[in-house]
């Protein structure tokens, strides 16, 4: 059902947004004065945060807009946009009848930026037409262009995803000493966190060293022993690990034996 919005003196419309962070929360605002509940979110009255007037260009250049607010929402805190929480997070925006729920949607795109200013932030958007510049043919290399266990890899995340518990965290170093014997098959692989302050959270793992693995970027003082984490083996995305380890040379998406730039300085020797 739809409805024509503004065709009247007084229209009982107001302003939402929307934000689906990575790492599985999905959060709801609107400039109405009381939370409105509509397509499955519940869509708390913030009216001190606002998104900016987006531009809808003709052509196929990006929607630019960006959405500002407080910190001291309940919502939104300084530690979560510090985590990384809110990076590369799905927007979308539009319109609502705060009486019958009717809605529209105006705007989609993600969080291409943030900017923490004193007690308040600024998140710049970027449309979904962004997508439009990326070039539609992959180039060609000797490594894999497929993301380990995703499109065109073939593998199952399931096979190759364990869930383990931590024994000790060492902030300093960056390490994390799981209860297992041997996580060398993690290595160049993902952790992410289910229990704890950093639920949801993922990070690379750099290398491993029997249970203890160097993860990348700053551990949380607050993470301790005990917590529950899912482990996901990782690839160096070569045809030899593909092939030996894996046995899936077959959905390998790469060129290992193309012929490199070095080939044109190349030249015929006499014998």
């Amino acid at each position: 059902m739809s409805r024509t919005f503004f065709a009247a003196e007084l229209d009982t419309a107001a302003t939402w947004w929307r934000i689906f962070r990575k790492d599985g929360v999905t959060l709801g605002f609107t400039t109405h004065d009381r939370d409105l509940w509509f397509d499955g979110v519940l869509h708390r009255a913030a009216p001190g945060m606002l998104p900016s007037a987006v531009r809808r260009m003709s052509g196929f250049e990006d929607d630019p807009g960006d959405v500002e607010g407080a910190l001291d929402h309940d919502a939104v805190r300084a530690e979560d946009l510090a985590q990384g929480r809110y990076d590369g997070a799905r927007v979308e925006s539009g319109i609502v009848d705060w009486e019958t729920r009717t809605g529209a949607t105006l705007y989609s795109g993600t969080i291409a930026g943030l900017r923490q200013e004193g007690g308040s932030f600024r998140a710049e958007l970027s449309s979904a037409k962004a997508r439009l510049a990326q070039e539609p043919v992959p180039l060609s290399s000797p490594a894999c262009r497929a993301q380990f266990c995703g499109p065109g890899c073939g593998l199952a995340t399931a096979a190759h995803s364990a869930i383990a518990r931590v024994i000790a965290v060492d902030g300093d170093a960056g390490t994390v000493t799981l209860d297992l014997a041997d996580a060398a098959p993690y290595r160049h692989g993902a952790l992410r966190w289910l229990d704890g302050p950093a639920t949801g959270l993922t990070t690379r793992i750099l290398d491993t060293d029997g249970g203890v693995l160097t993860l990348a970027g700053r551990l949380d003082s607050s993470l301790g022993e005990g917590l529950r984490v899912r482990l996901r083996e990782g690839c160096d995305r070569t045809v030899a690990t593909c092939s030996a380890r894996f046995d899936n040379a077959l959905n390998f998406r790469g060129e290992p034996f193309l012929p490199g730039n070095d080939m044109l300085a190349h030249y015929p020797m006499p014998r």
